[in-house]
């Protein structure tokens, strides 16, 4: 019954619906010293945001717990786009699972380097984090206007033939028009939703607490939001039959086949990881038990199942 677990990606095979996100496994590498933890149970992983150059990230603190969820402000540290293809990427077993290149950048035109970069590599597709909330220049900006959006999409989409899926972000006026403008621009899949801007504030020092003041809120407590986004991109997507990988709070396999009914043909699992390491297999195994219970043969007949 886990062949009903598989799936086609932009015509990449997963063995699973779950994709591990950005900035939640480092790069591939740090959850595998877990005992139990594997690769495997997830159809793909999305390493770490890579700029062009190395980034030593935003100033302490960077991480906040808040209630059901996490404020973080990591601002991309990272080593740069020459040590992760050179050093890292050897380092992977691609025979694990599909990993996917988060590529960030402060010009388009660095978007564009480091996407022409990763082309040449082994990686097996290339996300584009048009939507960070917690840099000062680059993503956020990009991600809240359809037309910055649409001018990235475009301009790593002439560098690659890989795969190229777009990280929308929640914190703009219409997602559905950001999504209709990356879809024309070329991009083969979307992500939805990255992290909700938000901050906290210490009482007693009366500062914030997050060293870059504010942050991208993420886990339980966003969920709802990410369900309507999805359906709201959805809407749009499925004219054009580009998938979506679903996120956004996702800590049971109820949770992920919310996601999956409402529209996601694949499903983001990142701040249940830090409390649950070893969730992906519970999830797998309740999507299989909820097939089975309801006569499906496979995940891919879930999505965009919601009933009026």
């Amino acid at each position: 019954m886990l062949d009903s677990l598989n799936l086609k990606f932009c015509g990449l095979h997963f063995a699973s619906p779950i994709v591990l996100l950005s900035g939640c496994v480092g790069f591939g590498e740090e959850y595998t010293r877990i005992r139990g933890f594997c690769n495997r149970d997830a159809g793909a992983v999305v390493l770490k945001g890579t700029t062009l150059a190395p980034r030593l990230g935003n100033p302490p603190h960077r991480v906040c717990e808040t209630p059901a969820g996490m404020l973080n402000a990591i601002g991309l540290q990272n080593p740069g786009t020459e040590h992760v293809i050179r050093r890292i990427l050897p380092e992977l077993d691609f025979g694990e699972t599909r990993f996917i290149a988060n590529v960030s950048g402060s010009t388009v035109e660095e978007y564009a380097e480091v996407t022409r970069l990763f082309d040449q590599s082994p990686i097996d597709a290339v996300e584009i984090n048009i939507s960070c909330p917690n840099v000062k220049e680059g993503g956020v900006a990009f991600g809240n206007y359809p037309d910055m959006s649409a001018q990235v999409v475009e301009a790593c989409r002439r560098v690659t033939g890989k795969p190229l899926i777009t990280k929308l972000s929640p914190n703009q006026t219409d997602i559905r028009e950001n999504a209709r403008r990356c879809i024309e621009a070329g991009t083969d899949a979307l992500s939805v939703i990255n992290t909700v801007m938000g901050m906290a504030i210490d009482a007693h020092t009366r500062r914030p607490v997050i060293g870059n003041v504010q942050g991208g809120l993420s886990g339980p407590a966003i969920k709802p939001i990410a369900l309507l986004k999805v359906h709201q991109v959805y809407e749009v997507a499925r004219k054009h039959r580009i998938p979506i990988i679903g996120q956004g709070g996702i800590t049971t396999a109820g949770d992920a086949i919310e996601f999956l009914i409402a529209g996601a043909a694949a499903i983001g699992i990142g701040t249940a990881l830090f409390y649950d390491p070893l969730v992906c297999k519970r999830i797998n195994a309740g999507i299989v038990d909820y097939l089975r219970e309801h006569g499906l043969g496979s995940v891919t007949e879930l999505t965009g199942t919601l009933r009026a």
